[in-house]
C-alpha cells in the first residue's frame, strides 16, 4: 500500500544546490522548479496548455481569492480545481496568509484566525487554519500550505517573535486539520523576519510537528537581496534534507539562482506574468522595456537564443507596436515569452546541478547580468 503524502527524492547535489523530483497524485515535478502564479484559477493572459508548453509542471492557486469567487464549494462540485481550469498537472495553493499581510486595511487578526472584509463585496470573511485547509482540500490542491502570518518588515524582534509564535500555533492546527492521503502533502512555513534565532526556532518547531515540505516565508517584501540570502543561509540548514524547500514569492532571476545555491527547490512569483502585461520581457542579461522607442524599427526577436514561439515568429518592432497600441495580444505574447524564459532558466539550473557544473552556470549567469545594461537594450 502506498504511504500517504508526497514523495521527494534528491537526484543530485552540487554544493548546497539540489536536483530533485517531487511526486504527487497529479504527476512529478522536477526541481528546482518555478511555479507560475494562477491566483484566480488562471495564469493571467495564458491558456493552460500554453503554460504547460513553456515547461511548467506545477502552478500556484490562491485560497483567499478562490474561496470568495467562485467559492471552493462550487469548484469542488465541478470536479476540483484541476478539472475546473483544465490544468491536469500538480497544483500548490497558498493558504491566504499573504492576504493577512497585503490586505492589512481589510483584516483583523486574533488567536482563532483572520477576519477579512471581502475586496469583492465588503462581506465579512473568517479564515482560520482549519478553514484554510478545508478550502484547499475542496480545491483538490496537491500541496496545501499552512495558514501563517507574513511578518511585516521592518519590525522589532519582539513583534517578530509574537508573529512567529502565532504562525507556529496555526501551523500545528493546520497539520491537525489536514487529511492525509497518497499523492497529497502539506508544507509548513518558517517565519521570524530577519532574526536568526527566531528563524532557527521556527524551523525547529515545524520539524517537530512534521511536514511533507518546508517553506521559507516572510521574504521578498522589500528587504535587500543580501538580507534575504542571509536568512536562507541561516534557515535552510535547519530544514530536513530529505524534504523539499520552498522559497515563497521569489522572484527575480538572480534571486532564484542565489537561492538555489543555498538549497532551495521551489519558487513562485508574479514577476514574469505581471512584467509581460506591463510591457517588459526577460532576456539573457536583463530585460527589455518594450515601450521604449528604440524598438520601433527593430526586426530582431526579443532574444536570439530563445526557442519560444514568440521569438521564432515576432519582432521587437511588432511587440513594441502592440504594447503602444494597448493590444491584449502584447500581454499574451510577452507573458508566454517570460514564462518560457523562467522555465528555461530552471531547466539550465537542473542540468548544471546534475552534471556538477553549477558554479560555472552561476559564473556565466552573473557575467551576462553584469553586461546586461548594454546587452538587454542592444
Amino acid at each position: 500500500m502506498t504511504e500517504p503524502g508526497i514523495e521527494f527524492e534528491v537526484l543530485a547535489t552540487d554544493g548546497k544546490a539540489r536536483r530533485g523530483r517531487l511526486s504527487t497524485a497529479h504527476g512529478d515535478i522536477n526541481t528546482p522548479a518555478f511555479m507560475p502564479v494562477g491566483t484566480a484559477g488562471t495564469v493571467k493572459a495564458m491558456m493552460p496548455e500554453d503554460v504547460a508548453a513553456t515547461g511548467a509542471e506545477i502552478i500556484l492557486g490562491n485560497t483567499y481569492h478562490l474561496m470568495l469567487r467562485p467559492t471552493a464549494e462550487r469548484i469542488a462540485k465541478l470536479g476540483g480545481l484541476h478539472k475546473f481550469m483544465n490544468w491536469h498537472k500538480p497544483i500548490l495553493t497558498d493558504s491566504g496568509g499573504y492576504q493577512v499581510f497585503s490586505l492589512a486595511n481589510r483584516r483583523s487578526i486574533n488567536e482563532e484566525g483572520v477576519v477579512f472584509q471581502s475586496h469583492i463585496d465588503g462581506a465579512k470573511v473568517e479564515l482560520t487554519p482549519e478553514r484554510s485547509v478545508e478550502v484547499q482540500n475542496l480545491l483538490d490542491s496537491n500541496i496545501t500550505m499552512v495558514l501563517d502570518e507574513c511578518t511585516e518588515w521592518p519590525v522589532t524582534e519582539d513583534m517578530a517573535r509574537q508573529s512567529m509564535e502565532l504562525s507556529m500555533r496555526w501551523a500545528s492546527r493546520s497539520k491537525a486539520a489536514f487529511e492525509e492521503r497518497s499523492g497529497y502533502g502539506i508544507f509548513g512555513i518558517v517565519q521570524g523576519s530577519m532574526f536568526p534565532e527566531l528563524r532557527r526556532e521556527s524551523a525547529a518547531r515545524l520539524v517537530d510537528t512534521g511536514f511533507d515540505g518546508y517553506a521559507v516565508g516572510g521574504l521578498a517584501i522589500g528587504e535587500p537581496q543580501d538580507e534575504m540570502f542571509n536568512v536562507l543561509d541561516i534557515t535552510v540548514p535547519a530544514l530536513p534534507k530529505e524534504r523539499p524547500h520552498y522559497l515563497m514569492g521569489v522572484g527575480k532571476p538572480d534571486d532564484i539562482v542565489g537561492a538555489v545555491r543555498r538549497g532551495i527547490d521551489m519558487f513562485d512569483c508574479v514577476i514574469p506574468t505581471r512584467s509581460g502585461r506591463t510591457g517588459q520581457a526577460f532576456v539573457r542579461g536583463g530585460f527589455l522595456n518594450m515601450r521604449n522607442a528604440r524598438h520601433s524599427d527593430d526586426s530582431k526577436p526579443l532574444d536570439a537564443a530563445c526557442s519560444c514561439r514568440v521569438c521564432a515568429n515576432y519582432s521587437r518592432a511588432y511587440l513594441h507596436h502592440l504594447v503602444k497600441a494597448g493590444e491584449m495580444l502584447a500581454g499574451m505574447l510577452l507573458t508566454l515569452h517570460n514564462l518560457h524564459y523562467y522555465q528555461s532558466l530552471m531547466e539550465g539550473i537542473r542540468a548544471a546541478i546534475a552534471d556538477g557544473s553549477f558554479d560555472e552556470f552561476v559564473a556565466k549567469f552573473d557575467a551576462e547580468n553584469d553586461a546586461g545594461a548594454t546587452v538587454a537594450e542592444s
